[in-house]
């Protein structure tokens, strides 16, 4: 697994310490540092290869989006703020995620996630976490056969075992691409290469029959026979 070393840079001492324990429940990150202010973070980028900066935007000194201007390469950036007004001045920097404050720990997963996908490398690598019973557990995306939304969760089918998380579908559906996913439901998004047969409106995959609604069909179709 690759692990991620980070970096907190904010001003207040309640949101450093809540982002920690965000870090620490996460496997796959290592806090290198702590830092109340973008000067502090200067230091340690000199001193240590960095993956991942979570970054406040109003500080003393020297502002969030104002330090990102002075840096010739960047790691991965999370926006962490309590302004939501710089979202779009934020995304010109190519931040990958904007996280607005309280920051919830499934917001905080989602972003920290999409990080852990940037950065990797290898077919082994190719796996996401998610939160489920009080725990995070990993899944590989070759093994997933298909998701079901369940009003405030979603139920992930693999090849071993099947997984209820609270999240929503589209949330889900940004980790996984379009080459191998559909979603054939409002309700539903598949594997194509676990598809062993369509029929009618149904697709199976393995013992289960996934529904093909009426609006998707046509594009749904095209999609799975041009692939």
């Amino acid at each position: 697994m690759n692990v991620l070393n980070c970096i907190i840079i904010d001003d207040e001492p309640l949101a450093r310490k809540g982002l920690v324990t965000y870090c620490d429940d996460i496997s796959f990150l290592n806090v290198v540092g702590v830092c109340k202010n973008a000067l502090q973070a200067n230091d340690i980028l000199h001193e240590h290869a960095i993956d991942l900066i979570f970054l406040d935007i109003n500080m003393p000194i020297m502002t969030g989006l104002h330090w990102l201007k002075t840096l010739t390469s960047s790691p991965l950036v999370v926006m962490t703020t309590a302004y939501p007004q710089y979202a779009l001045e934020s995304f010109s920097y190519e931040v990958i995620d904007y996280l607005v404050k309280p920051i919830s720990f499934d917001r905080f997963l989602q972003a920290v996630n999409k990080a852990y996908r940037l950065t990797k490398t290898t077919k082994e690598d190719n796996v996401f976490f998610v939160k489920s019973d009080k725990s995070l557990k990993k899944i590989k995306i070759d093994e997933i056969l298909f998701l079901e939304a369940m009003q405030n969760y979603v139920k992930i089918i693999t090849t071993t075992e099947t997984i209820i998380t609270h999240t929503t579908l589209k949330q889900l559906h940004e980790y996984l691409s379009d080459q191998v996913f559909i979603q054939t439901h409002k309700s539903y998004i598949i594997s194509k290469k676990h598809i062993s047969e369509i029929e009618g409106s149904q697709i199976l995959i393995e013992n289960y029959k996934i529904p093909i609604s009426v609006r998707l069909k046509k594009d749904v179709l095209h999609n799975i026979l041009n692939s």
